[in-house]
């Protein structure tokens, strides 16, 4: 019983040692302000605000754990496709992203390398700036191994990112604005891309959007700001082009979640400096007008259509056909393909539900298992709820090998929210189904590589996030 006793009060000591210290580590000036919510319906909420640096740390600090956990996703994913070493990535970052950054965003992520350090974690800026590179990495690869005549075996295109419309007017059942959007990717990140932000910049608008652990931006770019812009995308597939003398994407896409407070405000800030890197057809609304627009941003072909009564619709295919022949390696005319079968379900879904449009409906489309190649439900590569891993087919050749990949997460907004700072948001495959890791890896060997990191990827119900007060 005397050891028992000792071991808890040594248990005791160690425990309230460790809970002192963090309680000091939270006097930390920078770390005003900031706060983490426990996780609600899969989703982690932060809350950041203040100077770059500072909001950078906050970010760094409560979220520690996870980003070094989405860190190793990364470095795994990236290696693995290029064949390149992460220290390739982490020099890229440096030599060549780092110059064409501006004061404020590297003082974010120097503050997200800071907070990390603060609780112990061993990565430093490099790997910050790459982890935030890294949707990108994809198109600055195939540039490279062009310029430097290397030849691999890896898949070196663009991979097809998500499913979005965004509609107004007389498809809408109040006439404003209605935006939804899930996320497409594997299930390795997929599984970790559950964080909320709310941040306060000490310049330009407030933002509300969902990111990945260590982003500075979105990543799959759904987000709110304070002065009433929408934003969303999706990628162009089979997208080839970069200018590593251009702004990284990432900074961009954040710099325009932040400043924008206009349709033209967002395309410009967009082009200035675009290097190619993640291109996208995004679409964007403005609440205080209730115009939306498609902003389909190649590296030669940019093109901006706006509309205040109608709908565009985005799930990978390119629009422009001279972007499309020009940039792209995408096949517009075959309907098997997964982009161009979710294009036709989305014309079929604004054409049925022409002015009864909201947030309920918005979130069924969402979960539509609709394969219009089919002509039937059957949830796979080809339906809006992508279910890459229940295909038999799987992603066309251009494609990095996701293995078990698709829908891993929703959001959805409409005037309304976005007048409150919120929209609602559901982790995992919206339509209920679960994604069991081990089952799949049973399955699928090929995809053992995988094995170490993958993780269960539980189905959650709609759950309506809001700035905090």
């Amino acid at each position: 019983m005397r050891r028992m006793a000792a071991v808890f009060i040594l248990f005791s000591l160690v425990t309230g040692a460790a809970l002192l210290l963090a309680q000091g580590s939270r006097t930390d000036p920078r770390l005003k302000g900031a706060f983490r919510r426990r996780e609600k319906n899969g989703w982690i909420f932060v809350h950041l605000e203040g100077t770059p640096s500072e909001v950078g740390f906050q970010h760094g600090y409560l979220l520690a754990k996870e980003i070094l956990d989405a860190e190793s996703v990364t470095v795994l994913e990236q290696t693995h496709d290029s064949k390149k070493d992460w220290q390739f990535f982490r020099d890229a970052a440096r030599n060549m992203m780092w110059p064409h950054i501006e004061p404020e965003y590297r003082g974010e992520l120097q503050g997200i390398a800071d907070g990390l350090k603060a609780q112990g974690v061993k990565l430093d800026l490099w790997d910050v700036v790459a982890l935030n590179a890294s949707l990108e990495w994809g198109y600055y690869v195939k540039e490279y191994d062009r310029q430097h005549a290397i030849s691999t075996s890896a898949p070196r295109g663009a991979p097809e990112h998500c499913s979005a419309f965004v509609a107004t007017g007389s498809y809408t059942k109040d006439g404003k604005i209605v935006m939804g959007h899930n996320n497409w990717t594997g299930y390795l990140d997929g599984a970790r891309w559950v964080t909320i932000l709310d941040i306060i910049p000490a310049k330009g608008n407030r933002i509300l959007m969902d990111s990945y652990p260590g982003f500075i931006h979105s990543g799959d770019d759904f987000g709110i700001n304070s002065a009433g812009i929408m934003i969303t995308e999706t990628t162009i597939s089979g997208f080839s082009g970069y200018d590593p003398n251009g702004i990284p994407e990432f900074v961009r896409a954040r710099k325009a979640m932040q400043y924008a407070a206009s349709i033209d405000d967002f395309a410009h800030l967009m082009q200035e400096g675009n290097n190619g890197g993640y291109a996208n057809d995004w679409l964007v609304g403005d609440r205080k007008s209730n115009e939306i627009a498609s902003v389909e941003l190649g590296l030669k072909n940019v093109t901006v259509e706006r509309k205040k009564d109608g709908y565009f619709v985005s799930a990978n295919f390119p629009i422009d056909p001279k972007l499309a022949r020009e940039e792209t390696n995408f096949n517009t005319e075959d309907l098997g393909v997964s982009a161009n079968a979710r294009h036709v379900r989305w014309e079929q879904l604004m054409k049925d539900n022409k002015g009864k449009i909201d947030v309920a409906a918005a979130q069924r489309f969402l979960a539509d298992h609709y394969d219009t190649y089919e002509k039937k439900d059957d949830p796979d590569e080809r339906t809006l709820c992508g279910h890459v891993d229940l295909s038999p087919r799987g992603m066309p050749p251009w494609q990095p090998p996701f293995g078990a990949a698709g829908a891993v997460q929703n959001k959805v907004a409409d005037s309304t929210l976005a007048a409150r700072m919120s929209f609602t948001a559901s982790a995992g495959h919206s339509c209920g189904l679960h994604f069991n890791a081990a089952e799949y890896l049973r399955k699928h060997p090929e995809f053992s590589w995988e094995e170490k990191l993958l993780r269960d990827m539980d189905s959650h119900p709609w759950t309506t996030f809001t700035i905090a007060p």
